[in-house]
């Protein structure tokens, strides 16, 4: 991330937006690791952000991809008589319209109306909030089921590209360059005997059997915002990553984190299994606030969602390993190796689970 921003160009970057009232206070907020966020308080309350370009680095079009997300949904939900000041975020624009303000320095800012009453969380504390975070995402599907997806900005190219995820991981293998290869023969062996797994979806989208949509590429628990006093999901956030992509890979990157009953990185690979439970409350949670927007070959292909995501994930972590552990943050030597070992534990429980998987997407078949 750049330097630490000066007073001088926060209050020259809050001067730029169209704002009611004049602004009280700007405070660091929230705890998110890749953009700045500041809470601003005038006559309403407001979200500024500086956008890390260092990671989003075509932050222009990752603004565009928001804006046209954000203004259909709006849209949608007033149709539906909801308030899409709670239910969705509202940029809010500079003072000579644009969706973003950019200072001498390359510090790309941006402005959302701050939505009151309202709570995150980092982990689950109890089912409900996995369900009601199923039903948000599934409700994120919904309102955008008829979004043109390919207007979409692909702003990070091939984010979820299995099969060239693979061709990186065969390179990293053949070159070893930190001679770790002999680490991790039977891990290499597992993926690559589940090549034909990992290229799956992207040979249905090829064939027009599952269709392009708006996809929110990072379905964590602690981007949908609940309400204070009901607790029921509200509002979908962090839209940095919405690009065009699969209802079955946001399903299964859910189910890879959410119903995994052991950590990421767990080094007891006796901990990690994939919660059957935990599984069917997240599918009924999705597919009920689909309300059968989904075609059949994707509620069909959850379970080969939730496969490859973890697949991807786990070889991604494992091409880390190989590469001297370049790109994911470790805390240990091996750290990496075994979070590789963990997706690969998940996977080879959510095979034996397969039959039960697939049995329970079937029940949601119109």
């Amino acid at each position: 991330m750049k330097n630490k921003l000066t007073n001088e160009e926060l209050q020259s970057a809050l001067s730029r937006f169209a704002l009611e009232g004049e602004v009280k206070s700007c405070t660091p907020y929230g705890s998110g690791h890749i953009n700045d966020t500041f809470l601003v308080e005038a006559d309403r309350n407001y979200i500024l952000q500086r956008i890390n370009s260092e990671i989003f680095t075509k932050p222009r079009e990752l603004m565009e991809n928001v804006d046209l997300v954000c203004r259909f949904m709006t849209e949608e939900i007033k149709k539906q008589g909801g308030n899409p000041e709670r239910e969705s975020l509202q940029i809010i624009k500079t003072k000579d319209e644009s969706l973003y303000y950019e200072d001498e320095k390359k510090n790309f800012f941006r402005m959302y109306l701050y939505i009151t009453d309202c709570k995150a969380f980092d982990l689950v504390e109890k089912p409900e909030h996995f369900y009601e975070s199923a039903y948000a995402f599934g409700h994120f599907q919904k309102l955008l089921s008829d979004f043109p997806a390919e207007k979409l900005h692909e702003t990070i190219p091939h984010f979820h590209d299995s099969p060239q995820r693979f061709q990186h991981f065969l390179k990293a293998v053949e070159e070893d360059k930190f001679d770790r290869k002999k680490d991790c023969e039977e891990e290499i062996q597992f993926f690559l005997s589940h090549e034909k797994d990992l290229s799956y979806a992207l040979e249905l989208l090829k064939k027009g059997e599952l269709p392009l949509r708006v996809s929110h590429n990072d379905t964590k628990l602690n981007n949908v915002l609940f309400d204070a006093n009901t607790e029921k999901a509200l509002c979908i956030i962090d839209l940095d990553t919405v690009m065009p992509g699969l209802s079955i890979f946001d399903f299964g990157d859910a189910i890879r984190f959410g119903a995994n009953t052991g950590a990421e990185d767990e080094e007891d690979l006796s901990k990690i299994s994939l919660s059957l439970p935990l599984f069917s409350l997240y599918t009924k949670g999705f597919l009920e606030a689909c309300e059968g927007s989904l075609w059949e070959k994707e509620i069909l292909s959850l379970p080969e969602g939730a496969k490859i995501m973890t697949l991807e994930c786990g070889m991604r972590f494992l091409t880390d390993y190989l590469q001297g552990d370049s790109y994911f943050h470790v805390k240990r030597p091996g750290h990496n190796l075994d979070r590789a070992r963990t997706q690969i534990a998940l996977v080879k429980d959510m095979e034996k689970k397969w039959t039960e998987m697939k049995e329970e997407v079937q029940k949601y078949l119109r």
